[in-house]
């Protein structure tokens, strides 16, 4: 039977082509869309013995006067795997509107056909995504997560990376931009891709030992170039390890602290590549916050101060860039190096504080990140 939401989207998608009114009915005879809002919920005999006989049904102005709830026009079931679910009618001149019938009837029976299989991928999606989240998750295999793993066709005997890319999107990504991604067919035999929340998508990237991390990155490439060219947005993509099926939450958790390191860039950074983000990541977050406050906090209001110590840093400690790149006096440059060692205490002519306030400005982007 056809449902009251997708008869609206019939109605919807028939009033871009045609002027005429049209109405979707059940297989009871109760109107449930209709360009006329008050027929809505209204007996339709003609549609009620169209679907029982399973045959056009033309309805003359003659008619109207001893069928119940009708109008002059044509009455058409509407099929599914070989069973009546519905009827769609068109109202007017009974000559003048047969001729759009078969196409309307033919329109509408591809357009359930395609609602139908997209809800079966968005079910089996789903079913997909429960199961990758238990798996990263469950520590132990039973019985039953080996049958659901048979049931959706997941290999658990071959190592896996886990890659997970940042959609950022400011708008939900529509249903068949999810399908078309889910449907990449460059990736191994193997890959999984599901969603993992409303802005990330995470991929089971199958390895093999053999594989070395340039060909792996160029597969992770085309995999990023693919999402880009339907969400043109910058896409941040994080890459944990080789691991066996086993272990596949030591790899999300690798690939989501690479992640973390480059939150609002557009590239892809595997976890092997971390240094100093890696020890970070294992601080508490009290810890953080004191360190914070300890060596750049008095200085993180003053947005100049923070902006030329960022800028000596992205120019190697170039005095001379540095001012080049700021557009200021070289003595202009001193005067603020001066000021922050006089805020903060830190020195940044000394090698040690200098990594003190680097170390400083990491932890104040993981805090902006997050």
């Amino acid at each position: 039977m056809i449902l009251p939401e997708l008869a609206e989207k019939i109605i919807e998608e028939v009033k871009k082509l045609m002027d005429e009114d049209i109405i979707v009915v059940n297989t009871e005879g109760t109107i449930i869309a209709s360009t006329d809002q008050n027929r809505i919920g209204t007996f339709h005999e003609g549609a009620l013995i169209a679907s029982k006989q399973a045959e056009k049904l033309t309805i003359t102005e003659e008619d109207q006067k001893h069928l119940s709830g009708v109008k002059a026009g044509i009455n058409l079931p509407v099929f599914f795997q070989k069973e009546v679910i519905g009827v769609i009618g068109i109202t007017g001149d009974p000559e003048k509107v047969s001729p759009f019938g078969e196409i309307l009837r033919k329109m509408t029976e591809l357009f359930i056909r395609e609602n139908y299989f997209s809800e079966q991928l968005d079910l089996q999606s789903r079913a997909l995504e429960a199961f990758v989240f238990d798996w990263v998750q469950s520590g132990e295999w039973k019985p039953a997560f080996y049958d659901r793993a048979q049931l959706l066709h997941v290999d658990l005997s071959v190592h896996r990376q886990v890659v997970i890319a940042e959609l950022n999107q400011q708008q939900p990504v529509h249903r068949d931009i999810w399908q078309s991604i889910f449907r990449w067919n460059n990736g191994g035999d193997n890959d999984i891709i599901i969603r993992w929340g409303n802005d990330r998508l995470v991929m089971l990237l199958e390895t093999k030992e053999a594989d070395n991390q340039g060909n792996i990155f160029r597969r992770i490439s085309l995999f990023h170039q693919f999402l880009k060219s339907y969400l043109h947005i910058p896409i941040p993509i994080g890459v944990g390890q080789q691991v066996p099926p086993e272990q596949l939450q030591k790899s999300y958790k690798q690939a989501e602290r690479a992640l973390k390191a480059i939150k609002h860039e557009d590239r892809i950074l595997f976890d092997e590549d971390l240094t100093i983000e890696m020890v970070l990541d294992d601080l508490r977050s009290e810890t953080k916050s004191v360190f914070l406050e300890r060596t750049i906090g008095p200085i993180l209001a003053e947005r100049e101060l923070i902006l030329t110590i960022r800028e000596l840093f992205q120019q190697n400690h170039s005095l001379t860039r540095t001012s080049k790149a700021l557009h200021i006096h070289i003595n202009t440059l001193h005067y603020r190096l001066k000021k922050i060692d006089e805020l903060t205490g830190l020195n940044p002519g000394n090698i040690l504080d200098l990594l003190t306030i680097y170390l400083g400005l990491i932890i104040l982007d993981d805090h902006t990140k997050n």
